[in-house]
């Protein structure tokens, strides 16, 4: 329960109301809010609703992040029962909650149970929630049993969630009414503005909106004996959204620059804190579509670059200009850190520290590719992660210190003047660990995101599959009662390769500094650091899937587009490499081009005109010699008899 009482409102509505216009004005203040959409995208031809859902989408901020619980109706009570104390969460709207529940797909199915954990949820949810619901108690009885049957859930959802939460508000033409806890009647309000109500429970009334008549103010006074003139009482509203309040950082020992003697990781010392809620920079929403436009005006003979136009936009959005330039200095961040367990199943002991010593020795696929694109390679070594099937995958201190790494690690990197990482990892053990984390922060399902064991000889190993399988549930399990904020998880599944992986995407992105993400564990990093800045995924670009389910899972949920579809699996960081070049090539290319002469371009110069007119000329050979008698010489050594001479 946050401050006066407040922590959770319903904002009821119709069609038109403004209803998700008003519940989105409740959450202005908060940094950053996890938007979570419940409506299908339906009709791919009906354009009427697609508008609807791109108005939604554009009025929502660059810092929110946006989560769909389409796939299952009990995904948002799950979200909703995970949200930690510092999160705002916005749900629009519980009408497309309801229509997936009544989906065929999803039936048969206890629809009054689902509702009622719904609403558990929401009662025993420690964030600050606002939900958004159509109100159709006022509208004709349906004449279909369809109609009935949407109406009767979505009437008893509504009831069973304003009994559930702390306050309800109906929206009518745009005009707010409070309808729990009971509006105070006696206030003076200015027309148009909502009458707030007091928070139930509350010792004490909080100050009066600006909007609001306050007493003894220039609108037009009350008349005498009445309500307002006998016993004037101010009004209330509704407390700001609460920020986390950065805890105080203890003074570092000198002389000591690790984090913890278990972790051997050099601790930042520039008393950084890592929290949920950080606000770190967006790219440059303009440059990107700027970017995009211009490619179309570019004197090319075909259509143009296809779907790599993407690469174009991201470029001028994290450079922040219409015309990018090819990526120079790139840096490979190879993060080395096995899994103990049934995660690491399949694989061969000592294997993981032999790919990293061959990369550190300049040997191997990566370190060839990196050679060849011109990029240097850092090795870095993360600890070991413990059986998560058993216990924590590292401890909370570990976790802040590997964070602190990551972070460390990317501020180097642009400090060396370097404008894209490319992120990968070689451990043991890194497939199910990633694995666990989707499960956990997108709700996947352990099988549907574990790929096949393939061992050295090329052979399936589908016993080693079924071990991780069951390592991956056991640990979620054991961790279903746990609390699911990003460090819990980074703590209790992630392991250290991640928490490194989650730390350098933020650093990166509080640097200003793009990503290339490859393989499980970069993607599994953003699905935590999503949590802790929501900024960071807009940073990250996904060269190509490897043909990983976890990675195609993630990417959707992130809202990353491969690029490519190649299907390699030559290791974490080494795929990306092998798309690098292609990528600059499409940069430099978007950059040099001119614009079409038919647009207004100016024509290219011909080189062939600055040039001396007798060096294009046809030469004019004279006459040979007239050789005397004997044998031709045909060594090699001699000149030619003629010559040629410029026309």
């Amino acid at each position: 329960m946050s401050v006066d009482g407040w922590n959770t409102v319903l904002v009821l509505g119709g069609i038109r109301s403004g209803k998700s216009e008003f519940a989105e004005s409740l959450v202005t203040d908060a940094p950053v809010v996890r938007y979570l959409a419940t409506a299908p995208e339906g009709d791919p031809e009906d354009t009427e609703w697609a508008t609807r859902l791109a108005a939604h989408r554009a009025r929502r901020p660059g810092s929110w992040t946006t989560e769909e619980t389409t796939e299952d109706p009990r995904r948002l009570a799950d979200v909703l029962a995970s949200a930690e104390p510092n999160e705002t969460l916005l749900v629009d709207d519980l009408g497309g909650w309801v229509t997936v529940l009544l989906d065929p797909a999803h039936q048969p199915a206890d629809d009054v149970a689902t509702i009622d954990e719904l609403a558990d949820a929401i009662r025993t949810c420690s964030a600050r929630v606002v939900l958004v619901s159509p109100e159709v108690g006022l509208s004709l009885v349906p004449t279909t049993p369809l109609g009935r049957a949407f109406t009767d859930a979505l009437g008893a959802a509504n009831r069973a969630v304003a009994d559930a939460c702390d306050a309800v508000a109906l929206v009518v033409a745009g005009q707010p009414v409070w309808l729990k806890p009971t509006a105070d009647t006696t206030a003076p309000a200015t027309p148009g503005s909502a009458t707030t109500p007091t928070a139930a429970g509350s010792a004490t009334t909080p100050t009066a909106p600006a909007s609001a008549t306050a007493p003894g103010s220039a609108s037009e006074p009350a008349a005498p004996g009445s309500l307002a003139d006998a016993a004037p009482t101010p009004e209330v509203q509704l407390p700001d959204v609460l920020t986390h309040t950065p805890p105080a950082v203890a003074a570092q020992e000198p002389g000591n620059p690790w984090a913890a003697p278990t972790m051997a990781l050099p601790m930042v010392a520039t008393g950084l804190v890592i929290q949920p809620g950080m606000e770190l920079p967006m790219p440059d929403e303009f440059a990107g579509p700027q970017a995009v436009d211009r490619l179309a005006t570019l004197d090319v003979p075909g259509a143009g670059l296809g779907v790599l136009d993407r690469v174009v936009g991201f470029a001028a959005t994290t450079q922040g200009t219409p015309t990018p330039q090819a990526w120079g200095s790139v840096r490979v961040l190879l993060l080395h850190g096995d899994h103990a367990g049934g995660a690491s199943a399949g694989t061969v002991a000592g294997e993981s520290a032999r790919r990293a010593a061959q990369a550190r020795a300049g040997r191997g696929a990566l370190a060839r590719l990196a050679a060849e694109s011109g990029a240097s390679l850092q090795v870095v070594d993360t600890p070991t992660a413990a059986p998560m099937e058993d216990q924590p995958a590292l401890s909370l201190d570990q976790v802040e210190s590997a964070l602190r790494y990551g972070w460390r690690l990317a501020e180097q990197a642009a400090d060396a003047g370097v404008q894209l990482l490319v992120l990968g990892a070689c451990g043991a053990g890194t497939e199910a660990a990633a694995a666990a984390v989707l499960a956990a922060t997108a709700g996947a399902e352990p099988p549907a995101v574990l790929g096949r064991v393939i061992t050295d000889a090329g052979e399936i190993d589908d016993a080693a599959w079924m071990i991780r399988c069951a390592a991956v549930r056991d640990a979620l399990h054991r961790t279903h009662r746990s609390p699911r904020g990003a460090k819990d998880i980074l703590a209790e599944l992630g392991g250290g390769d991640v928490a490194v992986a989650t730390g350098v995407l933020l650093g990166a992105t509080a640097r200003r500094v793009p990503v290339l993400l490859d393989g499980p564990v970069g993607v599994a990093a953003g699905m935590v650091s999503r949590d802790l800045a929501g900024q960071a995924r807009h940073w990250c670009l996904l060269a190509d899937h490897g043909g990983h389910p976890s990675v195609r899972l993630a990417a959707d949920v992130l809202g990353l587009t491969p690029l490519l579809d190649l299907r390699m699996d030559l290791g974490e960081g080494a795929n990306a490499l092998v798309a690098l070049p292609l990528l600059r090539s499409v940069l430099a290319l978007a950059a040099a081009l001119p614009v079409h002469p038919s647009l207004g371009g100016d024509e290219e110069p011909d080189p062939t005109l600055d040039e001396p007119e007798s060096v294009y000329a046809e030469p004019d050979y004279a006459e040979p010699e007239p050789a005397g008698p004997g044998p031709a010489s045909t060594g090699a050594d001699e000149q030619p008899a003629s010559g040629w001479r410029a026309g």
